[in-house]
């Protein structure tokens, strides 16, 4: 980190959330642009990014509103964002996750990693 950037949040960090972000879905946020266009010009989209939230600047684009038909007929809406977005939320879950989940009572189970509905449903069973 150079010190002209006040937030811990080196290159490389970005590079790893990639990688993740790169192993999920290829939708198009807002922007049009594809997890495969975004990989045309990596280097670049990746510094553009890192040197925003490095610095504070970044801002977080609008979020594509696409609806998911449910089961019973209605329609469930959902946000799908930007590639360099979806990285951005990578990189802050990955740097604050390993510290915040200490803090957690290990009964918490919404929204952890390793946990879900069904193991505190299997929790609740055991002790009842």
């Amino acid at each position: 980190m150079t010190p002209d950037k006040p937030l811990p949040i080196t290159k490389r960090m970005v590079w790893e959330a990639y990688q993740l972000v790169a192993e999920n879905g290829k939708a198009a946020g807002v922007d049009g642009q594809s997890l495969d266009e975004f990989a045309q010009d990596l280097g670049n989209n990746l510094y553009k990014l890192w040197n925003r939230m490095a610095s504070g600047s970044y801002l977080p684009p609008a979020v594509k509103r696409a609806e998911i038909p449910k089961a019973n007929g209605g329609i469930r809406p959902l946000g799908i964002p930007t590639v360099a977005d979806r990285v951005a939320q990578m990189v802050v879950k990955q740097y604050l996750e390993p510290g915040l989940d200490r803090v957690f009572d290990p009964d918490s189970y919404g929204y952890r990693p390793g946990k879900s509905a069904h193991l505190a449903i299997e929790q609740t069973r055991k002790r009842c």
